[in-house]
Formats: structure tokens, sequence, C-alpha cells
């Protein structure tokens, strides 16, 4: 009997190592992509407000310590929903005053125009949230659309792509393709043509807007004057060395995503299988495997110690390697998608103003008349 039971545990334990062997050697030849490590080096601008993070900084950090607190009360499928309540109640206390939120229908994807006083409707922007593609909505980053408002003179676009786990992954990249055609023919105030069109997008949204020129390219549609991608995914396969290296450094990510970092990749990678039902190397999910020549002008920011900077750096080195006009921007010290805690912190005032320079030689708005005129 002793020898039936331990030739029966050799016999599961041999055939749980060929199933681990099987699935770590199709990942590896299956779902890996490229090796990418030539395009690690540091590139662009490196902005710092000093050698170590500002009270400002440590203020924000602290609310993500509460809010850890509070979801280790919260049942494990229940944290989803209360990440999305909390997400979209952060700004409730802000002051929108002269900005006006249009919801509206963008041929079955519902979404929200953000107008500031005497936006041009001909301008566009069509701005992309992030919230690791299950979280967030145009009223959770209203903090950066009428900053985009503002900044581009124009109409902003806020899409409410599907979100995950109700609906797939490609149900939200469909979206965001059907709101970007359905915003090059209509305005705020109807049908009508645009003069200068912006794509944006941050975090999943940032994966989203770069995942989308690459399509629009494809596509033959018109292209967007310019590109803006706020620490972005770009790499399904998490193959990027900062996504381990930085996990105790990214006061955001880190403690959301962390125990990720700590799963032998091949694992995660099946779980990105499973999840999205596409290849995580594929392109429609891991831009940076694309071909990136011919794309428009992209600006790219990322913090210097965020899990996703090296996401940040090998795209943009690729996309200059293939010759398109791909600028990155890093900061000192800021948390993951910094831009949206903006007027309190420096580091996102200072990166707004910073895409604003980026954006206005590329589509310079129409000088308004003067009162006196």
């Amino acid at each position: 009997m002793l020898l039936i039971f331990a030739l029966f545990l050799f016999g599961t334990a041999m055939f749980l190592f060929g199933l681990n062997l099987f699935a770590w050697l199709i990942a590896t030849l299956w779902f890996k992509g490229e090796d990418l490590t030539q395009f690690d080096r540091p590139t662009g601008e490196r902005f710092s407000q000093g050698d170590q993070a500002s009270a400002e900084i440590a203020a924000v950090v602290d609310s993500f310590s509460r809010l850890k607190s509070v979801l280790k009360e919260v049942p494990l499928r229940q944290r989803t929903r209360a990440l999305r309540t909390h997400m979209d109640g952060l700004f409730d206390d802000r002051d929108f005053s002269g900005f006006s939120f249009v919801p509206v229908d963008c041929n079955g994807v519902a979404s929200e125009w953000v107008l500031a006083p005497g936006s041009d409707g001909s301008r566009r922007t069509l701005y992309i949230h992030g919230g690791a593609f299950a979280m967030g909505s145009p009223r959770s980053h209203r903090t950066v659309t009428t900053r985009f408002a503002e900044m581009t003179g124009g109409a902003v676009l806020a899409v409410d792509y599907r979100l995950m786990p109700e609906h797939r992954r490609r149900q939200g990249i469909e979206d965001c393709r059907t709101a970007y055609q359905w915003m090059l023919e209509h305005g705020p105030t109807g049908p009508a043509s645009a003069d200068a069109v912006f794509v944006a997008g941050d975090s999943a949204g940032g994966n989203l807007t770069l995942s989308l020129v690459a399509w629009v390219r494809d596509a033959g549609l018109r292209a967007p004057d310019a590109a803006v991608a706020l620490s972005p995914l770009t790499d399904a396969t998490l193959a990027s060395p900062s996504f381990k290296a930085h996990v105790h450094s990214d006061a955001l990510l880190g403690p959301l995503f962390g125990a990720m970092a700590r799963v032998p990749r091949y694992l995660m990678l099946w779980g990105g299988l499973i999840q999205t039902r596409i290849n995580p190397r594929n392109p429609t999910v891991s831009p940076v495997y694309g071909d990136l020549s011919g794309l428009p002008p992209i600006l790219v920011h990322v913090g210097e110690q965020e899990m996703l900077r090296d996401d940040a750096r090998r795209y943009v080195n690729r996309a200059q390697a293939a010759g398109s006009p791909v600028r990155l921007q890093t900061w000192d010290h800021v948390m993951h998608v910094w831009h949206i805690f903006n007027p309190e912190l420096t580091e996102a005032r200072q990166a707004l103003d910073e895409i604003g320079r980026f954006l206005a030689p590329i589509s310079p708005p129409a000088e308004r008349p003067s009162r006196a005129d």
C-alpha cells in the first residue's frame, strides 16, 4: 500500500512538473516578445525639484496609505467596485466652475465633452482615462481633462470605454477606436469636421492611446496632429526591468501590483492571455512590439521611480529608431500619473505646462478677436 501511495505521489509530481514545463515552454516560445534590452538607455529630458520628495508629494502618498487600510476591510470580490467608487469620487471636492461636462453618445460609446469657456469645437482631443483597464471614468479624470481643454483651446472628448472584468479587453479597445472615428466628424454642437485633433491618455489609457495611433495609421484614417501618453503601459508581457526593480519605489503601483512582480513571468503571461484572450506580445495590447514608424508627434511622460519607467523608455527609444517624432520627459520622486494631482503638486503643474508647450507649435489655436474688435 505504501508503495502504491509513493508511486501515486511520484506520478502526480511528475505530471505537475511536466505541466509546468509545458506552460513555461509555450510562454517562452509564443508569448514573449523580442528582446528590447538595447532600448533601455536613458533618453529625453529629466526634471527634478530636489534630492528628495517634497512635502506635497508626501501628502499625496499618505492618501494612498489610507486607501490601502480601507481596502483591507473590503471583501476581495468587492474590491474592484470599492476602488471604482473611490477613484470616481477622488476629486469631487474640486471647483470646476466655468467648465461644462456634457454626456454624449459616440455611435454607441458613452463619453463626455469637457468644455472650457470659449472652447473651439473644431479643435478636439480624445482623452482615454487610466485605471488598470478595470477602473476610472471621465468623472475620475476631470482634473486632467479640464487642463487639456484649457491648453488646446478646444473640446475634450473623454471616452467611457467598457471595463474589465465585465467586458473583454478588446471591447475597450474597440470603444476607443469608435470614439476617435466619431470625433473626427462630430463636435460638441453636432456633425462638423475637425481642424485639429489630439489623443491623450494615462496609464492604461496611455496604452490605449499608443495602440490607437498605430491603428489609425494602419487604417488610413486622419492621423492626430499629436498624442500624449502619461505613465503608459507599453508592454503587456511585463518584461521591462523597472517592473520588478521599482516595486518598492513606486508609491502607487507598488502596493497595488507589487505582488505580481513576485509571480514567475511565464505564469503572468498565461494569466494575461486568459484575462484578455489576446497574446500579450500582440501590438494591440503591447504597442512597444508594433511597427513604430510613421507615427505622429508623441510626448511620453513617466516618473523615474515608477514600475513602468522602462516601458516608456523602450517605447520612445524604439520609436525614435524607427524615425518617428516621439519624445520622453521624466520626473524624479513623483507617483504614477501625478498629473491628476494638480494644482497641488508643483511637478503636476510643471508637467502640464510642458504638455502645453509641446502641443502649441504643432497645431496652434486661431487667435480670437479682442473685445475691442
